[in-house]
């Protein structure tokens, strides 16, 4: 028998055990391995190539909730659901092949309901080094299959929050290597499954302005301090260009960077925005000049006196000379009526 790796001798069988008659030494060492057997937390059982019990210890019977009469020559099924059929299959082929050992889960019913139960399964060979029967231990790890359920629960709570805001998420190596990707970037970029995890600067155009942002991710990663926020041109996979703004920090571990972690906000409309007001600036600046804008604040100033009429007259008038003379002429005694 074989407890987590460990060979036992098999039980002797009609009195004989395999060196000879059973003498008072054998039958001491028989009764220290049942107590060792069957004071097991563990669940231990063996079965034949057909599937059926040969033997099962007190831990298996008490949590299954039958006797050990009623589970020997049963069927053990290392498996319940079907969707695990194909992956405990897999695994059992090793049984057959060195190191003639595998590792499987199962969820088992037993007295307090479903129970996920890891088996640490050895095949026992003959002579010819054939497989004769097969050992198993099991352990209840309901517990750890329930706290990675709520670690997931938890992870997927966070990831939902993470994503309802404008910034993306993202971690890399000093070596700039992405180790996680915000679903949102590799959706952003287009990236194909795997293809969010390559280096980030294989996303980059070839505009000046992103020379001077990797500059800053060089330094923060020599430096360990944060640098200020600054915007790069990406390359999606179907060719569109986008801007983003980036915001990283160092994550320093004993004086050395180990990882950037940063954020990335989509920023393409507001940077076409910023663009045209530049660009309107620039041609307004040209049409009128700053000479130009300061005669025409003064000529506002100059006129509030005046009735609206001549106001209004003089802003549109060549010269201010003018303005006066029309304005005089416009508004006398003879030409009102």
């Amino acid at each position: 028998m074989i407890i987590r790796g460990v060979n036992l001798p098999a039980p002797p069988v009609q009195g004989v055990d395999r060196h000879g008659p059973r003498g008072k030494g054998t039958e001491i060492m028989d009764t220290e391995y049942r107590d060792l057997v069957e004071n097991q937390q563990d669940l231990i059982v063996q079965f034949n190539l057909e599937g059926r019990l040969l033997f099962i210890n007190t831990a298996y019977c008490d949590i299954v909730g039958k006797t050990r009469e009623e589970l020997k020559n049963s069927v053990f099924m290392p498996v319940t659901g079907e969707r695990y059929s194909d992956v405990v299959a897999t695994q059992m082929t090793k049984l057959f092949r060195p190191p003639y050992a595998c590792i499987v889960e199962q969820w088992l019913p037993t007295k307090k309901g479903l129970r996920c139960i890891s088996w640490s399964a050895r095949s026992v060979l003959g002579p010819d080094n054939t497989v004769v029967s097969i050992v198993a231990t099991g352990r209840d790890i309901t517990p750890l299959k329930n706290e990675q359920k709520a670690i997931r629960k938890r992870d997927s709570e966070l990831m939902a929050l993470l994503e309802s805001g404008a910034q993306m998420y993202y971690t890399h190596t000093p070596d700039h290597r992405m180790v996680f990707v915000s679903p949102r970037i590799r959706d952003m970029l287009g990236c194909r499954p795997g293809e969010g995890k390559r280096i980030w600067t294989d996303y980059l155009t070839d505009h000046p302005m992103n020379a001077s942002g990797l500059e800053r991710t060089i330094r923060a990663v020599a430096s360990g301090k944060r640098e200020p926020p600054y915007r790069m041109e990406m390359a999606t996979r179907d060719g569109r260009k986008i801007w983003v703004e980036v915001n990283e920090i160092p994550v320093v571990k004993s004086g050395k960077t180990v990882a950037i972690a940063g954020s990335l906000t989509d920023v393409t409309d507001r940077m076409l925005v910023e663009e045209g007001l530049e660009e309107a600036e620039h041609l307004i600046g040209d049409y009128t000049g700053d000479h130009q804008v300061s005669e025409y604040r003064a000529k506002i100033a100059g006129k509030q006196a005046k009735r609206p009429a001549g106001v209004f007259k003089s802003l549109f008038s060549k010269s201010s000379d003018e303005d006066d003379n029309g304005d005089a002429s416009a508004l006398s005694p003879g030409n009102v009526k």
